[in-house]
């Protein structure tokens, strides 16, 4: 009798008890209306062009930064002895901008110093502009994504007290409520958009930075060893 009565007891106590409501974030994304489902929709693709960018472009900057250990060292040595023609070959086999770089100058070589230097700089900028490619988008999407959440923010509010109005101030709590937080998800959204392009913009800026001081002391080495007495 007595199992029988706590049976009963807890099952009773259970009928009692309100259901746990779930929400899975696609029925959240979904259930924002059609202005919270764009407002997602443009953030994810930004999110999709911004995972791009940052990938194409960092493992362009990797390779960027491949050079041989031994490529300036046998620069020297090859126009040490006058062979500017091996020189100029050996410029040819390594793909990098540093290459590029020398290749310009030993192009050059003959010409006044001046004349060295400024073709130098000029082929530097092209390489700094073609590493830097496309990051300047990144950094707009790490602006813009927070903003265009806040943006599906404000228009689910406005359409949840929009509701309120319409209905005399009587309108439920619990629909409200739901509105505000379905509304919250684009600000989530948008966060997590720019925080990611932030941080990669960020760290392409960091590898392009070292890319750009390897080329620049590589120019200063060339032109050192051009003011080298005969």
């Amino acid at each position: 009798m007595l199992a029988t009565f706590l049976q009963e007891a807890v099952e009773e106590t259970a009928e009692q008890m309100p259901e746990e409501k779930t929400l899975s974030f696609i029925e959240l994304i979904l259930d924002g209306g059609i202005a919270g489902t764009v407002v997602i929709a443009i953030l994810f693709v930004l999110l999709i062009v911004a995972l791009y960018i940052y990938f194409e472009r960092l493992f362009a900057v990797k390779a960027a930064s491949k050079t041989d250990v031994n490529f300036m060292s046998q620069i020297k040595d090859n126009i040490a002895n006058g062979n500017v023609e091996a020189a100029k070959i050996r410029c040819a086999q390594e793909n990098s901008p540093v290459a590029r770089l020398t290749a310009k100058g030993v192009s050059r070589i003959g010409s006044p110093l001046e004349d060295i230097n400024t073709a130098i700089e000029n082929a530097g900028r092209l390489e700094v502009y073609n590493l830097e490619k496309n990051v300047s988008v990144l950094a707009t999407i790490a602006g813009a994504g927070p903003m265009i959440g806040f943006l599906g923010t404000v228009i689910g509010m406005v359409l949840a007290f929009h509701e309120l109005a319409s209905s005399s101030g009587q309108a439920e709590m619990g629909s409200l409520a739901e509105g505000i937080y379905v509304a919250m998800t684009t600000t989530v959204a948008g966060l997590i958009v720019g925080i990611i392009a932030y941080i990669g913009y960020n760290h392409l800026v960091v590898k392009t930075d070292k890319v750009v001081h390897q080329m620049e002391a590589t120019a200063v080495d060339f032109l050192d060893l051009l003011n080298e007495p005969a």
